[in-house]
């Protein structure tokens, strides 16, 4: 270990707020959170970031905070820290400053992370485990803290503020999304910039989506298990830094590349939307490295076990839980968010494993003290916040149960839509109650239709097409023979396993990929649609590829031609059908209560006979037929400027049988000059017979088949 001479650089008192390295025109002041620490070094290294070239102790300690002030540093400058203090697991403590530790609150990364075994604070191999001691140096195998300077022109750039009634979120990866696109420059791709230029951005604007979720973005690491076989964490969810942008996601290595790339999507009106892993970091169980807040204050950063603080509380499945019951740690992720809104324009957030953040040492609260943190904070008023609420822990499984203001991701929804296309028997009640909102979960203390984020694909899973490719998973690839990944997919591959050839069962799968993403678009709540899904990506039946940085995940972009035109055509069609009806995307939930002038209710579920659904209708497991009607005239619902909307009738014919059903057009209206069909899932891009059908007369529907009409009414309406 190097020795270094009493420091030649200035150093000054500071401050203790605000926390991390921040550049303030004149010099840098450094502030670190730690409460049992007992000295904190400041590292600085050279440009390279492989040489250290100064120590320098932080000369004051106010309220738990370690500072110092550096009137001659200057942003660029890379740093870490030394953090002393006991080395005693078996009381929650693991200091060792031998360990160069990454700032929590550093605004940019440089340089690689390195796997070795001297990035643990123990003896790896020894009898005693983590209750070892080590003292290599680790620095050589760790990126470096930047000092940044966070000046940047926005211009006239302006959060889009899309209403959640009309949005349209789609679910994609920086990296995977632009890997293989043609239209991106090779040295831009897998980039913000990438991201950031026209082709990507016409292309999402053509599509009709209103808001991108971009999975983690905020620098991670990958786990040693993946790196020893070739692999590396894709996804991105095991987080080190909460306020850094992804070192290789950026060509520039500057802050400008993601604030680029906002500035430019939010000039096409998207929003920005994060997909956020605040429930634990990379540092893994007790027996994982020691990277950052391990060795910073272990004892207030994790969860640990009352009766023996050695080991980490693991309701994250992750192997540790970030303590946000402590106020400097809920201060961190709180500083983190406001961070991403104020200084980095995103739009909202995807909370990872959510359950994790509101629970308290006695389980899930929507009263914690995040979520209330979260309700009151200014700067995150108009933020899109989206709950994923559900974790490993006990009572984790909490969808429904988020306070007002919130969005979650509602997993029924998905399962339900894939087992009635299948055709299993039952579903019909299920169905009608998650394609209406799911009242059921989310009317309560005054939420919203939109609170339910309906998905049928997620990145954890089956893309679309693998959904009626692949009866079972096929994750080999991932190392872990097969065992990983979620069994329970409700899928069907129609009789072959996989790719095929054979016209009838590639005809019947297409058909049902649009008859699965017409139900999410024609349903009640937020759509969420998966990245590729629209040209008809595969993963080859993996559905965990969580450690594919590669073909696997990346979209294949010739997929455009063919069968994927036609499949893009059909998504647009669907999306600029509910943006052109506001019945489809209304914020309140519907019960059949509200009636126009005629009599006729806002929602109304019909038999194949033209029936109106009556409670033994339900009780009929084998149906597998429905016709819903929304009336567009009844309830009284405004728009994103405030005003009153008003729409037409519309009809909607879900039909899961094998096979044709005989199906009644109610007559609704008698002033009405009949339905026209605008969608048919049967048609290869969507496109509906514009022929009138007259009401009450019985037209056939093919078996697994979709239709929309709307109601032609009268000239004088």
């Amino acid at each position: 270990m190097p020795t270094f001479a009493a420091p030649r650089t200035a150093v000054w008192p500071g401050k203790p707020y605000p926390l991390g390295a921040n550049w303030d025109g004149f010099g840098v002041n450094f502030a670190l959170f730690s409460a049992h620490a007992e000295k904190v070094e400041l590292c600085l290294f050279d440009k390279t970031g492989q040489r250290e070239i100064e120590r320098i102790v932080l000369p004051e300690h106010t309220d738990e905070v370690w500072h110092g002030y550096l009137p001659d540093a200057r942003p660029g400058l890379l740093y870490g820290y030394r953090v002393h203090g006991p080395y005693d697991p078996a009381a929650g403590h693991r200091f060792n400053p031998n360990k160069l530790l990454l700032d929590p609150y550093a605004k940019a990364l440089f340089g690689p992370f390195k796997w070795s075994d001297a990035h643990y604070g123990y003896r790896v191999g020894s009898t005693r485990e983590d209750l070892s001691f080590d003292r290599r140096d680790n620095a050589r195998g760790m990126p470096k803290c930047r000092v940044v300077d966070r000046a940047f022109t926005w211009g006239n750039d302006r959060h889009p503020l899309v209403p959640w009634s009309d949005t349209v979120i789609y679910e994609t990866h920086v990296r995977g999304f632009t890997m293989r696109h043609p239209e991106v420059p090779a040295p831009l791709r897998g980039t913000f910039a990438g991201m950031s230029t026209h082709a990507v951005i016409d292309y999402l604007k053509a599509l009709g989506i209103t808001s991108v979720e971009l999975l983690p973005v905020q620098s991670f690491v990958d786990e040693r298990h993946l790196a020893a076989h070739g692999l590396r964490n894709y996804w991105g969810y095991n987080t080190i830094g909460f306020f850094a942008p992804e070192p290789r996601y950026m060509t520039t290595g500057v802050l400008s590349e993601f604030k680029t790339m906002v500035a430019r999507l939010h000039e096409a009106g998207i929003e920005v939307i994060l997909d956020v892993v605040y429930n634990h970091t990379g540092e893994g169980n007790h027996l994982g490295p020691t990277l950052s807040f391990k060795g910073i204050d272990n004892l207030s950063y994790y969860r640990l076990l009352p009766d023996n603080p050695r080991f980490y509380i693991n309701d994250t499945g992750t192997g540790n839980t970030l303590n946000l019951s402590h106020p400097r740690v809920l201060q961190m992720v709180m500083d983190s968010l406001r961070y991403w809104v104020t200084e980095m324009h995103v739009d909202g957030f995807r909370f990872d494993l959510a359950t994790v953040l509101a629970r308290e040492s006695y389980g899930f609260d929507p009263g914690s003290g995040f979520l209330d943190a979260v309700r009151q904070d200014p700067a995150l008023a108009d933020v899109k916040l989206i709950a994923e609420p559900w974790d490993v822990g006990p009572g984790g499984y909490q969808v429904g149960n988020f306070p007002p203001g919130w969005a979650e991701w509602n997993d029924r929804y998905r399962d339900t839509v894939r087992r009635y296309w299948r055709g299993d028997e039952g579903m019909l009640p299920e169905l009608a109650g998650r394609i209406a909102g799911s009242s059921d979960l989310f009317e309560k203390r005054g939420r919203r239709a939109w609170s339910s984020v309906n998905f049928v694909t997620a990145h954890d899973g089956f893309t679309l097409n693998d959904v009626v490719s692949y009866n079972d998973k096929h994750n080999q690839a991932n190392g872990e023979d097969n065992r990983d990944g979620h069994s329970a997919n409700h899928s069907w591959n129609h009789g072959v396993e996989g790719e095929t050839s054979d016209p009838a069962v590639k005809a019947l799968r297409a058909r049902q990929r649009r008859n699965q993403l017409a139900t999410l678009f024609l349903s009640q709540g937020t759509p969420m649609m998966l990245a590729g899904d629209e040209i008809g990506h595969s993963q080859k039946g993996n559905n965990n590829a969580y450690c594919q940085d590669n073909e696997v995940s990346w979209l294949d972009w010739t997929k455009r031609q063919g069968d994927g035109h036609d499949l893009l055509a059909f998504v647009k069609r669907l999306i600029a059908l509910r943006k052109a009806h506001p019945v489809l995307r209304r914020p309140v939930f519907l019960h059949g209560r509200q009636t126009s002038a005629n009599g006729l209710k806002d929602i109304v579920w019909f038999t194949p006979q033209g029936v109106e659904k009556a409670a033994e209708h339900w009780r009929n497991t084998h149906a597998r037929c429905i016709a819903l009607l929304l009336n567009g005239h009844a309830g009284s619902y405004t728009g994103a400027d405030g005003a009153p909307q008003d729409d037409g009738v519309l009809l909607i014919v879900l039909n899961a049988h094998t096979d044709t059903v005989n199906v009644t057009l109610p007559d609704v209206a008698p002033d009405a000059r009949g339905w026209r069909c605008v969608l048919d899932t049967r048609v290869p891009d969507g496109a509906g017979d514009e022929r009138m059908q007259l009401a009450g007369r019985s037209i056939p529907v093919d078996g697994r088949t979709a239709l929309v009409f709307v109601l032609v009414e009268s000239p004088e309406r």
